[in-house]
């Protein structure tokens, strides 16, 4: 396991967490990692691939287009 340190947070959302913490239970540091969990899934290849699909129909990339293709588009529109 790692340990992960963060700094300079504001006290307010300190004292917010602490208060989630106590709803849901668990300790401060329970819930952080219940957070980081919820909002940093790990994805398979199958789901990712499917997210990144998504996204390139709706930005309107072309099929098989890079990302430099997709800058140059951009800046050629501009």
């Amino acid at each position: 396991m790692v340990a992960l340190l963060v700094r300079n947070l504001d006290k307010a959302l300190v004292e917010r967490l602490k208060a989630r913490a106590a709803q849901n239970g668990r300790s401060t540091e329970a819930e952080h990692r219940a957070i980081l969990e919820a909002e940093l899934p790990v994805m398979d290849k199958a789901e990712w691939l499917a997210k990144a699909a998504d996204l390139r129909r709706r930005i309107g990339a072309k099929p098989g287009s890079t990302m430099v293709d997709l800058l140059r588009e951009s800046r050629d529109e501009r």
